[in-house]
């Protein structure tokens, strides 16, 4: 396992982290195996996981706080996120901050997140959705500025709502901001563009999510692929988008290597970018998580197949099934 500065932190983070979310609200959530799973991670080096309140009302934080139980032994570092008041992902321009994060939600919260993990502080709570218009909103930085004081987190940061990755610029100007989470992969290349150059000026560590894009980069989807009704990509995988989604993978399967994996293609993308400070990808089963860390052993992409990846990016707009 390779491990990067994780910006301000300090951190030593690995490169490639765990994505908890399928381990809670996800048809075929198995807690047993997600133990092992997570276990595993942790043999093979992976010391940062992502989790949230949201990712079964608590369910995946109390997931991991078993595993801090088990791996005390271990500095694995934390983090999880605040949702929104209303419930409702992602927020949406006319959205106000007392509708999603007034400071005592903010508080509440994070409370309850300590409580589910079972630990005392918090490494790095975040925003689970986020407007740029609440920059300057005074009553959220005191309420992460009291949080940091009373030890109740290290650091605060952003997920930035999908396909919207420069509605966090004059936030991370605030300075109360240590890190950003972002959709980004062989198709979602638009963080590029303004917010890694600011964060590589403002020291701010990068968390790249969905690095599969929900699973379109394995190349594993068809555009026959269905999904029970209570799992949620059921409602993000509607015709339109799985339909274009399968038409944009197939065209990247001539550029896979030989003896190499869509899935471990798109990992090494996002890895050969040097501004990110780990990766998450969601992962439940054993030989998912072995795949996965595998890719993290300084190789990366070749160039050429780096330029010919750039040519794959796929700017979309947020719609109504886009959460």
């Amino acid at each position: 396992m390779e491990y990067r500065r994780f910006g301000r932190t300090g951190w030593q983070v690995s490169e490639v982290g765990y994505g908890m979310w399928g381990m809670a609200g996800w048809t075929g959530s198995d807690e047993e195996q997600s133990d092992r799973s997570l276990d595993i991670a942790v043999e093979n080096g992976c010391n940062f996981f992502d989790t949230a309140w949201g990712y079964g009302a608590g369910l995946s934080e109390q997931i991991l706080g078993r595993l801090l139980k088990r791996q005390q032994d271990k500095r694995l570092y934390v983090a999880t996120k605040i949702p929104p008041k209303n419930f409702k992902w992602p927020s949406k321009p006319d959205c106000k901050l007392e509708d999603c994060f007034p400071a005592d939600h903010i508080i509440e919260y994070t409370e309850k997140s300590l409580k589910n993990l079972g630990v005392e502080t918090i490494d790095l709570q975040q925003f689970h959705v986020w407007e740029d218009a609440w920059a300057e909103n005074e009553e959220w930085q005191r309420a992460v500025e009291k949080l940091k004081a009373d030890g109740k987190i290290q650091h605060m940061g952003v997920s930035v709502n999908r396909w919207e990755p420069e509605n966090v610029l004059n936030t991370l100007q605030t300075g109360h901001i240590s890190s950003v989470q972002v959709i980004y992969n062989i198709f979602d290349q638009a963080p590029e563009d303004k917010l890694f150059p600011l964060c590589e000026k403002l020291d701010v560590g990068i968390i790249a999510r969905v690095p599969f894009d929900e699973g379109t980069l394995t190349g594993n989807l068809t555009k026959d692929s269905t999904f029970p009704e209570d799992d949620w990509r059921s409602t993000y995988f509607v015709p339109e988008n799985l339909n274009s989604s399968v038409e944009h993978a197939d065209r990247l399967k001539p550029l896979v290597p030989e003896g190499m994996t869509m899935a471990e293609m798109a990992l090494r993308f996002i890895l050969s970018n040097k501004s990110i400070g780990t990766t998450i990808p969601g992962m439940r089963k054993q030989h998912h998580v072995k795949a996965n860390l595998s890719t993290s052993d300084g190789k990366g992409l070749p160039t050429e197949l780096l330029e010919e990846l750039k040519q794959h990016r796929w700017d979309r707009e947020p719609t109504e099934w886009s959460q």
